[in-house]
């Protein structure tokens, strides 16, 4: 798997290109120099986490089987107070729905 990240000169807005050709844009807030064009990287990075996991929720149910019509993942994190950021904690909401 690749990507590549290239920071867009002029303000805190970065393009990445992943390995399957699509682009993704991410800015960051005013107050960071950004521009609030895109979401922040750390959001993107949360949104992969809740994605990831939840098409590995759909693949090990389909797997099995099951008849599921819904799966739907609420993700709330909790950040390092000092630089760097790093998540220190998330939790992971799921709700799947279907038939048996």
């Amino acid at each position: 798997m690749e990507c590549n990240v290239k920071w867009i000169e002029g303000g805190m807005s970065f393009l990445a290109e992943t390995g399957s050709k699509h682009a993704v844009l991410m800015d960051g807030p005013p107050e960071a120099g950004g521009r609030n064009l895109a979401p922040r990287p750390m959001e993107m990075l949360l949104a992969g986490t809740g994605g990831c996991s939840a098409f590995d929720v759909v693949s090990i149910l389909r797997k099995g089987r099951h008849a599921i019509s819904r799966c739907e993942v609420s993700l709330v994190a909790e950040r390092a107070e000092t630089e760097p950021k790093v998540f220190t904690r998330i939790h992971f909401h799921f709700r799947v729905s279907g038939t048996h």
